[in-house]
């Protein structure tokens, strides 16, 4: 019976998914934490990965491939060596030289160029900051690497010269569409790195990783297996969900994120959709907001309720809360560009200050405010038919209400499990096999509502006078 492996290094752990090619049925499992930090020591990413690798079934594994958080820096010199601790996604120290890159090149041209416009997390704007602050750490560079590019790398036996069999062969590095296209010197229309950005924002050009298709293999494992192209977490995950053209994703984790595999790429100058790839060679534009699970979470705690009467709770409240509306944006926020905003609470009137009205309107708030990355995302690309709602909120029935009553499309609901992973396995059986499989988890369809326009007038009203407030 062959097996395949999925890996996803996310930022808080290794997950490792043995999975069976025929059935996609998962084997065996382990996970493995990551050191905290936003900037960490891809070391420890390896040794983690080994980890898990050391506590799952491999004796029938074929292929395998990774999946992994995006836009972190792996820069290694022409020994091989890291030459500083990788600098992550959410470290925003170089928010400074993300405004440097658009005032070089302007918003709508870099849109253009690379389908996104840079933000602190875009690896782009930590070469630029290396430059900057480690000039003789930047001088070093000779190749430039993401979290799984390196990991792949490093599983193919290629790395630091005397510590890996094959040494550091670094024009092996690859690479593929989805997670190139997170790094801001990378267009995925053209499928090329943009020479004038990278000497902007490092100097010179180091050697960059190859950028591989879907199905294609990166080569092989020590032991003998078939390496994936790999890919970013979220392409990965909608790889994993079964989305195909058409269908979007809304995940209510920490902070919220809206995506959507389509068939025509986003450029969006204001910056609101960046303009990813997937990782089946179509496109990923992605909203993100720092508002989700945490600000509902809250409410409920403030309301003193468990999840279960949470929902009952807002089951029992009329769509629109009574008139009761509120800004969600408890950590400030990034869509709408709001970075030192604060909660607010508007509509409040005798009847409407309820518990019930309060549950509701702060789901209606986060689901609002995702429904407006929603259409950003419509108006950038195409018609979306299909919404699959995950994360942490998604099992809760009173948010699936709310989630049906304002997205105005069918929903489903998939079961829960580890999406990365899953996905990173499907990529690699679809090395391995030269077809993509068709395995994906099981999801129930909810049931069809009116859509309720009033909760997401309410809030673009309320959203509306507190910018012109802080104007």
């Amino acid at each position: 019976m062959a097996t395949v492996i999925g890996v996803d290094s996310s930022t808080q752990s290794c997950k490792v998914l043995v999975v069976d090619v025929e059935s996609g049925q998962v084997l065996s499992e382990a996970t493995t934490g990551h050191p905290e930090g936003t900037e960490v020591d891809p070391e420890s990413w390896w040794a983690a990965l080994r980890d898990c690798l050391a506590r799952v079934d491999t004796s029938e594994v074929e292929a395998m491939s990774v999946g992994a958080q995006q836009h972190g820096l792996v820069a290694v010199d022409a020994s091989g060596e890291v030459v500083r601790p990788a600098l992550l996604w959410n470290d925003t120290r170089s928010a400074p030289q993300a405004e440097q890159i658009l005032s070089q090149f302007g918003a709508a041209d870099i849109a253009h160029r690379t389908g996104s416009v840079p933000v602190a997390s875009f690896t782009s704007t930590k070469l630029a900051w290396v430059k900057q602050h480690e000039p003789d750490l930047a001088a070093r560079i000779a190749a430039v690497a993401l979290p799984h590019d390196w990991l792949t790398w490093r599983l193919r036996g290629f790395g630091p010269r005397g510590s890996s069999p094959l040494g550091p062969q670094l024009d092996e590095l690859v690479t593929d569409r989805s997670d190139a296209s997170g790094t801001g010197y990378f267009s995925p229309v053209t499928n090329s790195y943009d020479d004038d950005i990278l000497d902007f924002v490092l100097g010179h050009r180091p050697l960059l990783p190859r950028v591989l298709g879907a199905a294609d293999s990166a080569g092989t494992t020590e032991a003998g297996w078939i390496m994936g192209a790999g890919g970013g977490d979220n392409a990965m995950a909608a790889l994993g969900l079964g989305a195909h053209s058409g269908d979007v994703v809304m995940s209510l984790g920490t902070s919220g994120t809206v995506f959507a595999v389509t068939s025509k790429p986003a450029s969006d100058p204001t910056g609101t959709v960046a303009g990813f790839a997937d990782a089946s060679g179509a496109y990923l534009p992605l909203v993100a907001t720092l508002n989700a699970s945490r600000p509902i979470d809250s409410v409920r705690q403030l309301l003193g309720y468990s999840w279960d009467e949470f929902s009952a709770a807002i089951d029992t409240a009329a769509p629109g809360s009574g008139g009761l509306t509120l800004l969600p944006f408890f950590d400030g926020e990034r869509m709408p560009n709001l970075p030192d905003a604060t909660g607010l609470l508007g509509g409040i009137t005798r009847s409407s200050l309820t518990r019930e009205n309060m549950a509701r309107a702060v789901v209606e708030a986060v689901i609002a405010n995702l429904g407006r990355g929603l259409d950003a995302i419509v108006s950038e690309t195409e018609k979306l038919t299909r919404l699959l709602l995950i994360g942490g909120g998604a099992q809760n029935a009173g948010i699936q209400r709310v989630v049906s009553e304002i997205v105005n499309m069918p929903v489903g609901v998939p079961d829960p499990g580890e999406y990365v992973a899953f996905g990173a396995a499907k990529q690699a059986a679809w090395a391995l096999t030269g077809t993509r499989p068709g395995w994906e988890p099981a999801a129930r369809v909810l049931p069809e509502r009116h859509s309720h326009p009033a909760a997401r007038n309410q809030f673009e009203n309320l959203l509306r006078d507190y910018e012109r407030s802080i104007d």
